[in-house]
Formats: structure tokens, C-alpha cells, sequence
């Protein structure tokens, strides 16, 4: 039992957790690594729900897409980047939900920015937030949204990029990039994976 949180009866398949992965507090809320947690800020903006303090160590949000629609339940975990596997693994207890109705948004160096992929299964690479949810979960079944931040530019390290803000040419058109993965998690929900991937994953 995680977090001394009991397994509820099991969520209908019309229900998903969706993590957006980030670290915590204002000095890091406008980081490259903190891209999935602006997703999440799109998204319950869409639903009108407002972010509270889950006992999982992590900030939710419910909400429906539409009256008898998919359900969603936003999550932002309170631990740092690298140790967000226990607030979501709580949370799928929780609520019920399988792995395979979780979708986890996070930053991406392999994906050029304002750019959207999406996968289901697959190992960590190298990403320290999908490595701990992997082990936390014990299961590879959950769906991520991979929103490109791109590699950093010269010589500079890639820890300390993510961990950088946009910049001014980047912070431009980073309201499409958002509203392109918000848009994308809906579509994952509504007409499932395929149907997004032939969206996002097709040449412009």
C-alpha cells in the first residue's frame, strides 16, 4: 500500500490519470523540464477544474470533456522530476486506474521543439521521470505524450537546458506547442492512439 491510500473499486475505462511531469514551486515553473505540468494547465483550464492537495503528494484536477465524455484526473506531482513514479503510482490505486489509462506528458530532447510524438510502452530513454514511473508503476503499458524541447544548442549540458527556461524566440509560439498536446491528449482519450499518432505523426 502506498502512501497508506486504499485501492478504490477499479475506475470504468472512460476514466484516465493524466501526469504532467515537472519539478515543484515557482522557480521552476517555467523550465523546459516543466513542459508536461503546462500541458496540465491547458487542460483544466478546458475542463474549468482547479488544481487541489491530493494525500498521493501530488496537486489533481477532475473534470469530464463533455457531459457522459472521458474523465479526466490531472495530476501534478509534488516530488521532484526524478521521483514522480510514487505520487502516480498512488494515484492509479487510488482512482482505480490501469496503466494503460495513464498518460504520462513530459519534456523531450529527442523530439525537436514544437514538436508532438506520442508512444505507448517503450523504456525510459533516459528520461529520470519515466525511469521512476516505470519501476513505481512496474509496468511500461502507459501512453506518453512527448512534447519536444529539442537539444541544447553547442556545447551546453542537457541537464542544465531543461532546467532553463524557453527562450524569448521559443517562448513565441510555445502557446500552439501546448494547446498541439493538449489537443493530443484529447485525441488519445476520444478516438484513441492511433488516431492521434496518424494526426501528429504524419508529415506536415
Amino acid at each position: 500500500m502506498i502512501f497508506g491510500i486504499r485501492r478504490t473499486v477499479s475506475a470504468d475505462t472512460n476514466t484516465w490519470l493524466v501526469a504532467g511531469l515537472g519539478n515543484p514551486g515557482p522557480g521552476y515553473s517555467g523550465n523546459r523540464h516543466n513542459v508536461g505540468q503546462m500541458v496540465l494547465d491547458e487542460l483544466a483550464a478546458r475542463i474549468q477544474a482547479r488544481f487541489k492537495t491530493h494525500k498521493a503528494n501530488a496537486l489533481v484536477a477532475e473534470g469530464w470533456l463533455s457531459p457522459g465524455g472521458p474523465k479526466l484526473i490531472l495530476a501534478k506531482p509534488g516530488t521532484y522530476m526524478n521521483l514522480s513514479g510514487k505520487p502516480v503510482a498512488a494515484l492509479a490505486k487510488f482512482y482505480g486506474i490501469a496503466p494503460d489509462r495513464i498518460i504520462v506528458i513530459h519534456d523531450e530532447l529527442d523530439v525537436p521543439f514544437d514538436t508532438v510524438r506520442l508512444k505507448q510502452g517503450g523504456g525510459h530513454g533516459g528520461h529520470n521521470g519515466l525511469r521512476d514511473i516505470l519501476a513505481a508503476l512496474g509496468s511500461a503499458d502507459f501512453v506518453r505524450v512527448r512534447v519536444g524541447v529539442g537539444r541544447p544548442p553547442g556545447r551546453q549540458d542537457a541537464a542544465d537546458f531543461v532546467l532553463k527556461d524557453f527562450s524569448s524566440v521559443e517562448k513565441a509560439s510555445l502557446p500552439i506547442l501546448l494547446t498541439d498536446a493538449a489537443d493530443a491528449v484529447e485525441l488519445i482519450v476520444t478516438d484513441g492512439l492511433n488516431a492521434a499518432q496518424q494526426r501528429y505523426h504524419s508529415p506536415a
